[in-house]
């Protein structure tokens, strides 16, 4: 996969403060937003005054107010203050957190150069081609713009963590769910490769299918509707597949010839073994070093037996959840067995513990971890399907609660909202509890006796300053901090979609292997010299043109060639400029330097389609001129016979002055330092031609 790296090291010190940079700024940016927000929310709730004529008591409007009041409390006072179950809580919490913390992760130096090159490529090595090109794309685009891309997927993860934190309940918390389902399929396919479920060493043991599908998981279930949050059906539907994912992982792990029943076989180590003993080797805490040191030492000898434990835990979690999750009888016959399932639920988390700290080591530690791997995120999940099933009886008699207390109400009053809002209850109840009808008009919903109930002006539909006044005034600080959340997130997102979109390497690449461009304005030294067809050139005669200007050695196999391929690719970028634009090249060899080998460079290259690529040579005498004058040492090495020389580029405006020198050693000589090269070169021409 060539396009993953860029040959630059891990703790590159050009990057690394470019990325501390870009992070400081896109801070400051999600703090001015966050100002902003909040200036503007505290603004219109103490200057736009509550208007409550159109919800008057004695008015219609007024009627349903009340009517939605009751109905709020009704399912607050039976049901506490947080309407919001468990599971879901859990969920949006424990994700938000964790997001936040792999936010966290990604802010490490090392992500910049090493996250396409040392995560995402080993991820996919051993998967099909179609996947490898796949995931050969984004890698190009990250190893393109490094910067950019490692500060974007900071910002969106924090942002989505926020975001998930943030809202509790309604449109901005479904909402939530759905981007993280969103970013979790992008990161699951690009940077997972599809969790290695395309790959031969397929095992939970190593996290398959990837801790990002989890992540997914638990945004649909998040983005689910009020109204199957407490469903009886949702917790054994999780449980069960759950459960079918265990068992079908048991059979995978017992499956002979893939390497994981040997511990250390004569030809080579198993597979567990290899990798426990692999995972030893990161930097981390001594303690937790020597935990995965001796179960690596432990699975060599008992390998059979470690494998055996692993498919049978495995079988009879799944088989047991399978059986919590299809009781027939439902949710009035659950308690018959509530114990038999947490039982089964504590050992399944306990082995998705001891299978993080022995085997994925955590999956945190040696500055390229990008989050805690698939167990905790799994974990979360079936003890969230747990409370789902257990918690939905209990919501039955909730809802049957608050229908007695609105028919309390109703025989004692004579209030026909009572009796309307026991109705619905009762009416709740019988179907099962689908749970609290969402209020329209906040993303997080208010108590109903808080917002307010005048209507905007305007016409329906029409977003105006009047409705957005309103939005701000019924919002409460959960939404605000929401809606910062999603700014958070766009700060990000808008940067890794223009980096991805750009088919460019950025030039900062450049600037970590070679340095900053010198920045000069003096006259360049004249030459008159003979092209590769005969023709005299001089610099008197390219004036009007600006001139990218280089020294090659014409039989030159290392960085020549691939300076030249760099100076081909600046003039494509230049695109239209290219006519006001001369590729100049002298040729920096004492012995070999007449137009016979320029010409065959120039074919070899793809270079004589150029209408304005030019080498030069002429008489050893004033090609050494030219050498001294451009500071171009060339010293020719007897003993292998090769010719060392200066890499290095001019920049030359339209009116014969030096306005830019450039280091130009191709260093690694990869795809993206090759573009990047070529992005600084392009940039420099088109900066000398405005200083024209």
């Amino acid at each position: 996969m060539p396009g993953m790296r860029s040959g630059l090291n891990l703790d590159n010190p050009v990057l690394a403060a470019a990325f501390r940079s870009a992070l400081l700024h896109q801070g400051l940016a999600a703090l001015l937003i966050f100002g902003v927000l909040a200036l503007l929310w505290v603004s219109v709730r103490e200057w736009r005054p509550a208007t409550m004529a159109a919800g008057s008591p004695g008015g219609p409007a007024g009627a349903d107010t009340a009517r939605r009041v009751l109905l709020g409390r009704l399912a607050r006072g039976a049901g506490g203050s947080d309407p919001e179950p468990s599971w879901r809580m859990l969920l949006r919490i424990g994700f938000g957190i964790i997001w936040i913390f792999d936010g966290l992760l990604q802010a490490q130096p090392a992500m910049v150069v090493g996250l396409p090159s040392q995560v995402i490529q080993p991820g996919a090595a051993s998967s099909p081609a179609w996947v490898q090109h796949l995931v050969n794309w984004a890698g190009t685009s990250w190893s393109y713009h490094p910067v950019q891309a490692a500060a974007a997927a900071v910002w969106i993860q924090v942002g989505i963590g926020c975001w998930l934190l943030a809202a509790r309940r309604g449109r901005w918390s479904r909402l939530a769910g759905l981007v993280s389902v969103g970013w979790g399929l992008i990161v699951w396919v690009f940077g997972e490769a599809f969790g290695g479920i395309f790959a031969p060493g397929l095992t939970w043991l190593f996290g398959a299918p990837g801790a990002v599908l989890f992540y997914c998981a638990a945004g649909g279930l998040i983005a689910l509707p009020e109204r199957y949050w407490r469903a009886p059906w949702l917790g054994r539907a999780v449980l069960a597949v759950i459960g079918l994912f265990f068992a079908g992982m048991a059979v995978l792990q017992a499956w002979p010839g893939r390497g994981f029943w040997q511990g250390s076989p004569r030809d080579g180590q198993g597979t567990l073994t290899g990798m426990v003993q692999s995972m030893a080797q990161t930097p981390q805490p001594h303690l937790l070093a020597s935990w995965v040191r001796g179960f690596g030492s432990f699975t060599s000898v008992h390998g059979f037996a470690v494998n055996l434990f692993a498919v049978v835990a495995l079988a009879l979690i799944g088989i047991a959840l399978l059986i919590g999750a299809a009781d027939p009888a439902g949710p009035p016959r659950l308690a018959s067995r509530p114990r038999l399932i947490l039982l089964v639920v504590i050992a399944a988390v306990l082995l998705c513990l001891a299978d993080w700290v022995l085997i994925e080591d955590l999956g945190i530690f040696g500055g390229l971890g990008t989050d805690p791997n698939s167990m905790i995120p799994m974990a979360l999940i079936i003890v969230a399907g747990y409370l789902a099933l257990t918690q939905a009886p209990a919501r039955i008699g909730v809802i049957k609660a608050g229908a007695r207390l609105a028919a309390e109400a109703a025989a004692s009053s004579g209030s026909a909202v009572a009796a309307g809002a026991g109705v619905a209850l009762a009416a709740e109840a019988a179907a099962a509890g689908p749970g609290d009808a969402e209020p329209a008009g906040s993303g997080d919903a208010e108590p109903a006796d808080r917002q307010p109930t005048a209507p905007a002006r305007g016409r329906p539909g029409r977003l105006s300053p009047g409705r957005l006044a309103g939005a701000f005034e019924a919002a409460d600080a959960r939404t605000v901090l929401a809606a910062w959340a999603l700014g958070v997130t766009l700060i990000g997102a808008f940067p890794l979609a223009a980096a991805a979109s750009n088919r460019s390497a950025d030039p900062i690449i450049a600037q970590a292997i070679d340095g900053s461009a010198a920045a000069l304005n003096s006259p360049a030294p004249g030459f008159s010299l003979t092209d590769q067809d005969g023709r005299p050139v001089s610099l008197a005669g390219l004036r009007g043109k600006v001139v990218l200007m280089t020294f090659l050695d014409p039989v030159c196999t290392s960085d020549c060639p691939v300076i030249a391929q760099e100076f081909r690719e600046a003039d494509q970028l230049l695109g239209a400029n290219r006519r006001n634009v001369e590729l100049v090249a002298i040729a920096a060899n004492p012995i070999y330097h007449t137009a016979v080998y320029t010409r065959a460079f120039d074919q070899q290259e793809r270079l004589s389609g150029l209408p304005n690529w030019k080498y030069l040579s002429g008489p050893l005498p004033e090609l050494r001129r030219v050498w001294h004058d451009y500071y171009v040492a060339v010293q020719v090495i007897p003993a292998g016979g090769m010719i060392l020389h200066s890499d290095v580029a001019y920049v030359i405006d339209a009116a014969g002055r030096t306005r830019t020198v450039l280091s130009f050693d191709p260093g690694p000589a990869t795809a993206a330092s090759q573009s990047s090269f070529a992005t600084e070169l392009s940039d420099a021409a088109i900066k000398a031609m405005g200083s024209s």
